[in-house]
């Protein structure tokens, strides 16, 4: 018999959905699509004339085949452009998405973006990070607010927990007292993602070590003033911080309902 396309073997059963469909309370595709392809600024195709597009990988499941395709997807003077990378195996959505952006980096599909001279950054990921982080309603944000809402729970957003305290949390809980911070790796310095700039180091360096003794006062404050302060990193699964805000809200208003009190500090 003869073998798929892509050297794949054929299946006896079709694949799994989480194989191939963004599951409900994902991060936003922008966001999936960075994480799976190393970056924004790994997802260009060139146009031509010096012009680049932002891609996409879409996933598709063939039935009669039992095979799952990738494929890079682009918009090109308002039309829709797609091309064929390869066949995918893998049982998750993420790690599928990841081997096809290798591939089409392989293949030589994806063109290589150039550091603007006029741009402080050190790096083309650096610059990315610096352009993905908004201050307030980033992709990573969006995706646990709308997976709170989702569990029935309501919020402020973007406000500030103390009044006198001129510093906004992006999720407040104001009964419950509670606080989320929704924290950029670049602009926090993620101890697992952050970078330390080579160009403006001094500055940059001031900067990021600014931000986390800022971000160590901001939860000083709150805890004295009996908030709970939840942090989480806008690479961490928003369904399992939604997960630990849900169980936090619960042990609170437990604690609440039976007289006592709850201790700040998460």
């Amino acid at each position: 018999m003869p073998r798929p396309e892509g050297g794949g073997r054929w299946k006896q059963q079709l694949p799994p959905e989480r194989a191939y469909k963004r599951r409900a309370g994902a991060a936003t595709p922008s966001v999936e699509q960075d994480r799976a392809a190393g970056g924004r600024h790994c997802r260009s195709v060139a146009l031509g004339d010096g012009r680049l597009a932002r891609a996409s990988i879409s996933l598709r499941l063939y039935r009669r085949t039992r095979r799952i395709r990738a494929y890079l997807r682009w918009s090109q003077d308002g039309e829709t452009k797609e091309r064929y990378v390869c066949e995918v195996e893998h049982a998750t959505r993420a790690a599928n998405l990841a081997e096809a952006w290798r591939q089409a980096r392989e293949k030589g599909l994806l063109a290589e973006e150039q550091l603007p001279p006029e741009s402080k950054a050190s790096s083309l990921e650096v610059r990315a990070s610096m352009r993905a982080n908004r201050s307030k309603d980033t992709g990573p944000e969006l995706a646990l607010r709308r997976l709170l809402y989702q569990r029935g729970l309501r919020y402020r957003v973007d406000a500030r927990p103390l009044a006198e305290v001129r510093r906004k949390a992006d999720v407040v809980f104001p009964k419950d007292r509670v606080a989320v911070f929704v924290d950029g790796c670049f602009w926090h310095g993620c101890p697992e993602h952050y970078r330390a700039s080579t160009k403006n180091a001094d500055f940059w360096r001031e900067k990021i070590d600014g931000n986390r003794v800022r971000d160590a006062e901001t939860n000083r404050k709150l805890l004295d003033a009996g908030w709970t302060v939840v942090r989480v990193w806008e690479h961490d699964d928003p369904a399992e911080a939604t997960e630990k805000i849900v169980h936090l809200l619960q042990e609170h208003r437990a604690a609440s309902a039976a007289g006592g009190t709850t201790v700040a500090g998460r």
